[in-house]
């Protein structure tokens, strides 16, 4: 007969269980196999003489040929290296993809896609996208000569109008951010083809990570990623990563992969690589912690609104839960209040760190307009609601409580309310 003690630990799991089951809700069935592939996929010890169980990092520049033009594989590191190439199987397998390519940093991936046009090509991007992304398409891409326009793609009808005679390519954030609008990548990736087969549609999946969703499984042709987030999650590796099923993408991307140059360290692949074994555990906590933060807030009168796609409120959240396995750690805020008083919440956030970037383990709070956003143009942030009032939270790894209590301190020092605002219980 089962003890008290035992009794009650199979009582909380069952708690636990019925919690996870409550949080998946109405979302996709998650990916088959995906914590096996992410562990095991490039990982094979066979392929090293002293069958290393973890792949070893090659930092060597150059490897010797058994003659000219006869070598094993590798010849010079930009070209091709062994930790990298275990790296790239890995997130292909978790992509669902044909083929995965590493770069020196999410924006050296935006880089080198956009160098498969030539000038006079035209892009049509999701108006509300990362600020880098934002700044290499105005101030660099246009100075090359290709012709970039901006539409909701939220909006079929608004996309649809965008997409000229010489668009090439169509790029969609979703989640943007930082305003967290959520792009159906099935519709957008089908008008796209529709209009002209061969247009290629790259989705920014840096805020979903290959666990929650697969952008080529919806339509899209290139899946790409900021890999310093989510994909590495530990806030010590910038890189970026490209992933596609086409061959000729493939080749194209590859031969930019080495002509350009812009390819990141082994030191830096093998810290991405295992980053990627405990993602799936990694992105659960964070969906959790995310998810109480988000009610939190949206439930406190010093909060104006909340931004959290796994919320019934967000206006895409059934095209969010139709498309993904579950949501990310990412909340958009506004307090009540003006500039003041987002600036006060920030200063007095103890558990929380200003900071830009997202996806680590720790837990992040930004201000878009100021910080991660302050290069797109004024008027253009005004259209698109990053305000002064606008906090960017990157929910980490913490227990609940004290995310829930930071956030509940700072909010007491930025925003006098007579409402008693009281935590949930644990």
């Amino acid at each position: 007969m089962a003890s008290e003690r035992e009794q009650k630990e199979q009582s909380e799991q069952n708690h636990n269980r019925d919690d996870e089951d409550l949080l998946h809700a109405g979302f996709r069935a998650p990916f088959k196999s995906f914590a096996t592939e992410a562990i095991h996929v490039g990982q094979e010890p066979e392929q090293w003489k002293s069958m290393a169980v973890v792949p070893p990092i090659s930092l060597s520049t150059t490897f010797k040929q058994y003659g000219p033009g006869e070598h094993a594989g590798f010849e010079y590191s930009r070209s091709g290296n062994p930790t990298r190439n275990c790296l790239e199987k890995a997130v292909a397998a978790m992509d669902g993809a044909k083929y995965c390519l590493s770069l020196a940093s999410g924006l050296a991936a935006t880089m080198t896609i956009t160098h498969m046009l030539k000038t006079g090509d035209g892009i049509v991007c999701m108006d509300d996208v990362y600020g880098g992304t934002n700044r290499y398409f105005q101030r660099i891409a246009t100075e090359l000569g290709l012709k970039v326009g901006f539409a909701d793609c939220t909006k079929p009808a608004k996309l649809k109008a965008a997409l000229k005679p010489n668009t090439k390519l169509v790029w969609i954030e979703t989640p943007t951010n930082p305003t967290m609008k959520v792009v159906d990548i099935r519709v957008c990736s089908d008008l796209v083809h529709e209009h002209n087969k061969d247009i290629v549609v790259v989705v920014d999946n840096t805020f979903m990570s290959a666990y929650f969703q697969r952008p080529l499984a919806l339509g899209a042709d290139i899946c790409m990623y900021s890999a310093t987030k989510y994909m590495n999650g530990h806030s010590d590796v910038v890189m970026g990563l490209v992933s596609v099923v086409r061959d000729d993408l493939y080749e194209r991307l590859k031969f930019l992969q080495n002509a350009l140059g812009a390819v990141p360290s082994p030191f830096d692949c093998y810290l991405c690589n295992r980053g990627l074994k405990t993602l799936h555990l990694r992105m659960e906590q964070h969906f959790k912690g995310a998810m109480a933060a988000a009610k939190f807030l949206e439930a406190d009168p010093r909060v104006e609104r909340v931004v959290f796609p796994g919320l019934p409120s967000h206006p895409q959240y059934e095209v969010m839960k139709k498309q993904c396995t579950g949501c990310p750690g990412m909340i958009s805020f506004f307090i009540k209040g003006k500039l003041e008083h987002a600036s006060t919440f920030l200063r007095n956030l103890k558990l929380f760190a200003i900071a830009e970037s997202l996806g680590g383990y720790e837990s992040l709070a930004e201000h878009p307009a100021i910080m991660t956003h302050a290069s797109v143009p004024e008027k253009e942030r005004e259209v698109l609601g990053i305000s002064d009032t606008l906090i960017r939270l990157s929910v980490g790894l913490e227990d609940v409580e004290d995310i829930l209590e930071d956030l509940d301190q700072a909010l007491n020092a930025a925003v006098s309310t007579t409402t008693p605002v009281h935590l949930p219980c644990s």
